[in-house]
C-alpha cells in the first residue's frame, strides 16, 4: 500500500499490510487479466527483491527460496533482479545470492 494510507480492517484471512513510498511501491507493476478481470501486481524480479527486503520477517529461507525459484524457472533475469534490488535498497544483501547462483 502506498505511504500513509489507511489500514484495512479484515477479519479473514489475516493480512498485514506494508507500506512503500517512491518507486519501491510504483516500479515493477505488471497488468494481467485473469477471468476478464485486470489486475495490477508485482512482477517477479520486484518480488524476490521485497522479499528480501523483509527477511527478517518472512525468513532468510523464504527470501533464498524466491530467489532461486525465479532463476530456475527463468522467471526473472539477473538484470531485471539487480534492478530491483536497487529500488528496494537490498542491492549489498543479494548481491552474495545472486553471484552465487550464476
Amino acid at each position: 500500500m502506498p505511504r500513509d494510507s489507511h489500514v484495512p480492517k479484515i477479519n479473514y484471512p489475516p493480512v498485514k499490510m506494508i507500506q512503500f513510498s517512491g518507486d519501491a511501491y510504483s516500479s515493477g507493476i505488471e497488468e494481467v487479466e485473469r477471468d476478464q478481470v485486470k489486475l495490477r501486481v508485482y512482477s517477479v524480479a520486484k518480488t524476490v527483491a521485497d522479499c528480501f527486503k523483509h527477511r527478517n520477517k518472512i525468513g532468510l529461507d523464504v527470501a533464498l527460496e524466491a530467489l532461486k525459484d525465479a532463476r530456475a524457472k527463468k522467471k526473472a533475469s539477473t538484470d531485471d533482479l539487480w534492478h530491483y534490488a536497487k529500488i528496494c535498497r537490498v542491492a549489498n544483501v543479494m548481491r552474495p545470492y545472486l553471484e552465487a547462483i550464476e
